[in-house]
């Protein structure tokens, strides 16, 4: 048979285990609390300092929106499209409506704007109790306007690059250009209808042979955005982006 194995004697805890240890303890944190704070702040009573260049919750100035749909092109994790609301000086337009649960707040809908309609805000609590409350119409993502609140950058393209930095062609600001192909132009003006910064206008340019007159897009660069609706919406693929030289 095996040999029965020997059994430590139970050692049973002594009064200090039990009452003077976690006292001590207590003591001891209560004391560094009091004299020394502690390293977090007490939300939600108590609230960090936030650096100027924070990004928190995009906004929208409603008034300077223009609805090129460049922020839902360029967002990264694809939360914003345009949906079409009512105003009453304007009517029915479109203008970008937000995911708030999927943006992941890097401000490249600020940055790539063109006219500066959407900016960064310093809000970051955003819970919500539904999913749905997470998705911010036009009129719930405007926000109040605020000096420092819009980001901008500077796009350089290696045109740009072959004639110098900050030698830029006068009102594109480093932004590619439509180009028109004449032979494919049904002039149909859908380009001019659909252009959010009414950039094209359709001119004369001849007579057909049944009398009617031959139109086609004029473009004016220094209103364009670049956002390449037009090219997009053309019907004949007349139109694409080309770079500036």
């Amino acid at each position: 048979m095996a040999e029965k194995t020997k059994k430590g004697k139970k050692r049973t805890p002594k009064l200090s285990c039990y009452v003077f240890r976690p006292m001590y303890a207590t003591l001891k944190e209560t004391v560094r609390a009091t004299v020394h704070r502690p390293d977090t702040v007490l939300y939600p009573w108590e609230k960090l300092e936030l650096p100027d260049n924070y990004r928190g919750r995009p906004g929208l100035v409603i008034e300077r929106c223009i609805g090129c749909g460049i922020c839902m092109r360029i967002c990264p994790t694809g939360c914003i499209e345009l949906v079409e609301v009512e105003d009453e000086q304007h009517g029915k337009m479109r203008r970008p409506q937000m995911n708030i649960g999927r943006c992941m707040m890097c401000g490249y809908c600020a940055e790539y704007c063109p006219k500066n309609a959407m900016i960064v805000t310093p809000e970051y609590e955003l819970a919500a109790y539904t999913r749905q409350d997470l998705i911010y119409d036009p009129f719930e993502l405007q926000h109040e306007y605020k000096p420092g609140y819009e980001v901008s950058i500077v796009e350089v393209l290696p045109s740009e690059l072959k004639r110098g930095v900050g030698e830029k062609e006068p009102g594109r600001e480093g932004k590619d250009r439509p180009e028109l192909s004449d032979a494919k132009c049904i002039g149909c003006a859908r380009c001019a209808k659909i252009c959010p910064a009414f950039a094209v206008e359709m001119i004369q340019v001849g007579v057909s042979d049944k009398g009617k007159p031959i139109k086609r897009p004029k473009f004016d660069f220094s209103k364009c955005v670049g956002c390449e609706q037009c090219v997009e919406n053309c019907p004949r693929d007349a139109l694409t982006m080309k770079e500036v030289l």
